[in-house]
């Protein structure tokens, strides 16, 4: 969440910059408005209680003196009660008022292009070169149901439409794609790995933003209040939560995870195949880090999801988000896309954000600086990558005309040397 502070004392800054999410002004103007119903309240109160402390010694003098202290003490007990419903009006603001700066959004970095939505995306820059071939490209459909990769009509027996069932060696090269992702992330750029539980509680979706904002798309299981993750990032970076940390910064976590989403209203899009599903795998990369430091670490972020497609030899592009693009609680965001020639388009596998303390002051996560100061830290993910958009891009931009698909040598150790996907 915001800083209270920040919006007291910069509430034009705060709202121009929601105005470029194209974000309504009513949660921020809420919390200025009970913000100072509290202070006026906390003022009150405080002085009520100075009375009635000042009123009570004045019993015992009048008594000491032999004097009536009835009118006293019928004052003394009427701020009593006046303290009693201030004291619940107070409480009430105070919930009323974390609702409220719960439900504000992020204040997008000034640099990013200003945009209400995809159109205004900045492209940074493309990598590789886009396949060519001297056949007609097939779509991951029709690729991996000739070859036995997943069979999505049994899936649907089993739980429903956009749950898939990879079977085979399209499972064998799911589950290699991940350990080659864990490796590259662990050996070569110094994460830490987790495996984290794949259901929260409602304060950790809480703490880094999925709630209230977007319940509708996330599985709820009413009867425990928890909650099946939408991403590992829910339980890598509340790892931390209510703590101050207890080693030195920056601190780079990963971990792999099913991620389960609803995803309300996409009904009907992509829906086909394995482009768009309610459950799909990823490797996440979480990390903490110092402020001052925190948009360096994002450049680097990014250079660590990069390294897994250069790796695999793919063609992909990098654009950096708008301020209506980004999400509820980014300042600043770098999609990576892959080429899908038989989807013809681009596919999003990796989202790499910088939340600055947005997710920390949620988490009430600090760090202590050299001279001890207490300060909340940044955080930041990315995927490293999504699956099984990396599948959809393999399989179509390594397709062959022999409807086989040749393997990025990088996995090749990972699946036991084979080099191709083949009947």
């Amino acid at each position: 969440m915001l800083d209270i502070k920040r919006i007291r004392d910069n509430f034009d800054e705060v709202a121009e910059g929601l105005k470029r999410r194209g974000a309504e002004l009513t949660w921020l103007e809420k919390a200025r408005d009970l913000d100072l119903l509290r202070r006026t309240l906390v003022t009150e109160t405080d002085k009520l209680k100075m009375e009635r402390n000042r009123r009570s010694k004045e019993i015992g003098a009048l008594k000491k003196a032999g004097e009536d202290t009835t009118e006293v003490q019928s004052a003394v007990r009427t701020m009593g009660e006046q303290i009693a419903a201030k004291d619940s009006e107070l409480r009430k603001t105070e919930d009323d008022l974390r609702t409220a700066m719960l439900s504000i959004p992020n204040v997008p970095c000034k640099t990013i292009p200003t945009g209400l939505d995809a159109t205004a995306n900045r492209e940074i820059c493309k990598v590789g070169s886009p396949p060519e071939f001297d056949f007609e490209p097939k779509d991951h459909i029709e690729i991996g149901e000739a070859l036995g990769l997943f069979d999505l009509q049994r899936a649907v027996k089993i739980t429903g439409s956009a749950f898939p069932l990879m079977l085979g060696k399209g499972a064998k090269l799911q589950r290699a794609l991940i350990q080659y992702m864990l490796d590259m992330h662990t050996t070569k750029h110094g994460y830490t790995e987790l495996l984290p539980p794949f259901i929260v509680n409602t304060e950790s979706m809480r703490g880094t933003g999925q709630l209230p904002k977007m319940e509708e798309d996330m599985y709820h299981c009413e009867i425990d209040d928890f909650w099946l993750i939408p991403t590992a990032e829910v339980p890598v970076t509340n790892y931390f939560r209510n703590e101050i940390m207890d080693r030195p910064l920056p601190v780079y976590l990963t971990a792999y995870t099913p991620c389960f989403r609803r995803e309300a209203g996409s009904a009907g899009k992509d829906t086909r195949g394995i482009l768009r599903v309610h459950q799909f795998d990823k490797v996440e990369m979480v990390k903490f880090v110092k402020p001052e430091t925190s948009y360096d670490e994002l450049e680097l972020l990014v250079k660590d999801a990069e390294d897994v497609l250069k790796g695999l030899g793919l063609h992909y592009r990098i654009l950096e988000l708008c301020s209506g693009d980004i999400s509820f609680a980014a300042a600043k965001c770098y999609d990576i896309e892959l080429w899908a020639p038989g989807h013809k388009g681009w596919l999003e596998v990796s989202s790499c954000s910088n939340f600055e303390d947005f997710q920390a002051r949620r988490l009430n996560c600090r760090y202590k600086d050299d001279d001890g100061v207490k300060h909340f830290v940044h955080t930041l993910n990315g995927s490293g990558v999504a699956l099984p958009r990396l599948v959809i891009a393999i399989l179509e931009q390594c397709q062959q005309a022999d409807g086989s698909v040749l393997l990025p040598e990088a996995i090749r150790p990972y699946m036991q040397g084979m080099q191709k996907l083949e009947k």
